[in-house]
């Protein structure tokens, strides 16, 4: 058996008016922070690069605040006689209204709100096969999303103008709004097809006696910058869908007459049309009829004044007069617009298979916890359920101690209580704020200090395991204090001689503060749930640092604590399955530990928790092809270690994102009742956990706050683990700072 050390002689204090130097412990605290901060600016960056690609791709497929026709019965006394009277074709050459009336025996065909991956290279299929061309009214967001379809419809002599980006009513809309939606849409066509236009079409628009006082403004300023209007002679109606006559008839100008007549090649269903536009253009020649575009009908019908008509042969030249090739920063931006887009293409839909295989997951993985808690539950309330002959041998409890001044005296009174036999052992890991001085000073009966140079806590552990006198140890933090009944009933399954360390109930001691609250639901939630899941599963993945017991045979085979993760605690649980041995929960042996009290220091502790989890994992993945109980805990329990505890987590706020993005660009009820729905499930999960622990059920009426705002926190924080795990990088253990505010608990609540 090994001497147990003698306290040695307490260190000088430093000189007054010296500064004294920093320890081992804040001198590697120091590096880390300063080697984390990049990190956490790279995650920023991909949570900021994400949330701009869900809002890029989120303004090209919706209109926020919705996308109607909002203006009814307007007057139009603001509005020229001879714009009302004249021509569809409306331009402002030296600052004067002036319509152009389509020649007779002339139809302009005109196609609004495409391109459509589907409808759009259908009709181009029809035009080049009759060789007829057409004018293209483009919605901007369309465009950025199909820019090969917009590159063909110019290349086969097709005319495209404006349509706004996001087919929006400009009448109601301000200047700024009005010149963006143009100025997005002909960057949107720079990209695609490396030109820019000078023609525009209103969405909402048809005849120019519809123009009123309210749409007047915007086609007047467009005009004095150069646009030209165009407006229809003929509507087909085909987003009616009435018929294919139906629509061939409404597209037909009478009496020979000249037309620009409409036709939709998007926004919805439209194979009536695809079958009615063949049969309109053969109709049409056989009538004597040419087709050409805007510019064309412009070319052979030189306007006169406002409504002037006329007739005349169309030109063949100059069907593409209102292009122009994009130059400077117009094509690059254009291009970086396209490219972006691109990727958001490609990211949403990439997104949206993520979400569902989470939703599957998340929803999965309640589902069993629920059962197997229950099952759990049961089994280990059964009366005849037993471990073996009691356990009543005396055990070794371990309090490793860094600068622990405001607790460890209530950790060492409540240890003293303990209604097992027990010898305290407090290993000082080099604390210059007096702690060891204090635990000596209490004359607790069986309570021996042992100081040693700051190491860190795996060191400190070890220390206390070769300094027992027992073979069953206990290990604890030093801000936590135990139940009386506490060490009895976590030593209780040791009577399995398999067992090999057993996990013990940890719960939140300072839960009055919001913080603490939220953490309070996510422990227990996690420690009756969770780990009666593994329990059953017997992939146990963690014992938790503030209460657990292990074999003393158990740690020295295994090597003891190690330093080579931040999670010395799934580093040994893990190391434990691989050896043989069996790792249990007893739901009994409660521990009230301090949570941390800020922000800062919750990140501080979650970001070690996550990272080094996914070091130990790293650090064993071996296991995943070995035989025998290391090969059944590789195959069983990682996989649902990563699943639950990294693979979920991280794509999680996924659902929340979707949340938002749904909110505003979708449907805003239909994505609420989703998001109550998930927290429905939830709060049962939660309300069983908290049944099973004989809980207050209080604490989860903060459950939706916690769903907002701590929830979102933890999600950061495993993004920045990842980051740091993909980077590479090593912390140190890090000291949180104490109040002491947890004292011997009187019971729950």
């Amino acid at each position: 058996m090994t001497t147990p050390s003698t306290p040695s002689t307490p260190p000088t204090p430093p000189a007054r008016g010296r500064r004294r130097a920093p320890s081992r412990m804040e001198r590697a605290a120091g590096r880390a922070a300063a080697l984390q901060r990049p990190r956490v600016l790279l995650a920023l960056l991909l949570l900021l690069a994400l949330t701009c690609v869900m809002l890029l791709d989120g303004y090209l497929r919706a209109e926020v605040g919705g996308d109607q026709r909002v203006r009814t019965g307007a007057s139009a006394s603001d509005v020229p006689d001879d714009v009302l009277d004249g021509g569809p074709i409306l331009s402002f050459p030296g600052g004067r209204a002036t319509t152009v009336s389509v020649p007779d025996k002339t139809i302009v065909l005109t196609f609004d709100d495409g391109p459509d991956p589907t409808w759009t290279p259908q009709v181009l299929e029809i035009l080049e096969k009759y060789d007829v061309p057409g004018t293209f009214f483009l919605v901007g967001s369309m465009v950025s999303r199909h820019p090969g379809i917009v590159r063909d419809m110019v290349e086969q002599g097709n005319e495209v103008g404006v349509h706004t980006f996001t087919h929006v009513d400009l009448s109601y809309q301000s200047q700024a709004r009005v010149t963006r939606e143009i100025e997005q849409t002909q960057l949107a066509l720079a990209g695609a097809a490396g030109i820019t236009t000078t023609l525009f079409r209103a969405p909402y628009s048809s005849q120019t006696d519809a123009i009123d006082n309210y749409s007047w403004p915007v086609y007047e300023s467009l005009g004095e910058n150069g646009y030209t209007s165009v407006f229809i002679d003929t509507d087909s109606d085909d987003w009616k869908r009435p018929g294919v006559s139906e629509i061939v008839e409404w597209a037909t100008p009478e009496d020979g007459e000249g037309a620009s007549v409409l036709f939709h090649d998007a926004g919805g269903e439209r194979s009536q049309t695809i079958e009615a536009l063949p049969k309109y253009i053969e109709k049409m020649k056989a009538k004597g009829y040419t087709f050409t575009t805007v510019s064309g009908a412009m070319a052979d019908q030189q306007p006169t004044g406002a409504g002037s008509t006329g007739a005349g042969p169309v030109g063949e030249q100059g069907l593409q007069a209102a292009h122009h090739e994009a130059t400077g920063a117009t094509l690059y931006e254009g291009k970086a617009l396209v490219a972006a887009v691109a990727v958001a293409e490609w990211t949403v839909p990439a997104l949206s298979a993520g979400l569902l295989i989470v939703g599957v997951a998340v929803m999965g993985r309640f589902a069993m916890m629920l059962v197997l808690a229950r099952r759990h539950h049961r089994q280990r309330n059964r009366r005849r359920f037993s471990w073996g002959p009691p356990v009543t041998g005396p055990v070794s409890v371990i309090v490793p101690a860094y600068n622990e001044k405001e607790c460890i005296e209530a950790t060492l009174r409540s240890l003293a209580r303990s209604t097992h036999p027990i010898e305290i052992i407090v290993v000082d890991d080099g604390s210059t704020d007096g702690t060891a001085e204090i635990a000596e000073s209490l004359g607790l009966p069986g309570v021996r200090v042992v100081r040693q140079a700051n190491a860190g806590k795996p060191a400190a552990l070890n220390n206390g395991v070769r300094h027992a006198r027992y073979d069953i140890v206990v290990m604890m933090d030093g801000d936590t204090v135990f139940e009386p009944d506490t060490v009895r009933h976590l030593v209780q399954p040791f009577a399995d001689p398999s067992v090999g360390a057993v996990a013990g109930n940890a719960k939140v001691g300072n839960r009055r503060t919001l913080i603490g609250a939220w953490q309070h639901i996510e422990y227990v939630m996690g420690f009756n749930l969770d780990r009666r899941m593994y329990d059953l599963l017997r992939c146990m993945p963690t014992i938790p640092g503030a209460i657990g017991a292990f074999r003393r045979e158990a740690v020295l085979q295994v090597g003891g604590m190690s330093d080579d993760t931040l999670a010395e605690d799934t580093d040994i649980t893990i190391a434990l399955h691989r050896a043989g041995w069996r790792v249990v929960y007893e739901e009994h042996a409660r521990a009230w530990t301090e949570a941390p009290g800020s922000l800062g220091q919750l990140w501080s502790q979650r970001y070690r928790w996550s990272y080094g989890t996914m070091q130990a994992l790293w650090k064993h993945r071996r296991c995943l092809t070995d035989k025998g109980p290391s090969g059944r805990f590789g195959r069983v329990g990682m996989p649902l270690v990563v699943l639950f505890q990294v693979v979920t987590p991280v794509f999680a706020p996924l659902i929340d994102v979707f949340t938002v993005y749904s909110m505003v660009f979708v449907d805003f009820r239909a994505a609420l009742l989703a998001w109550l729905a998930v927290l429905a499930v939830q709060l049962v999960c939660a309300a069983y956990a908290f049944r099973l622990d004989r809980e207050k059920y209080r604490y989860l009426l903060m459950m939706p706050l916690q769903q907002l705002a701590y929830r979102q926190m933890m999600y950061l924080v495993l993004i920045h683990s990842c980051v740091t795990a993909l980077t590479g990088g090593r912390l140190r253990w890090q000291k949180l700072k104490r109040t002491g505010e947890v004292g011997t608990p009187a019971g729950t609540g």
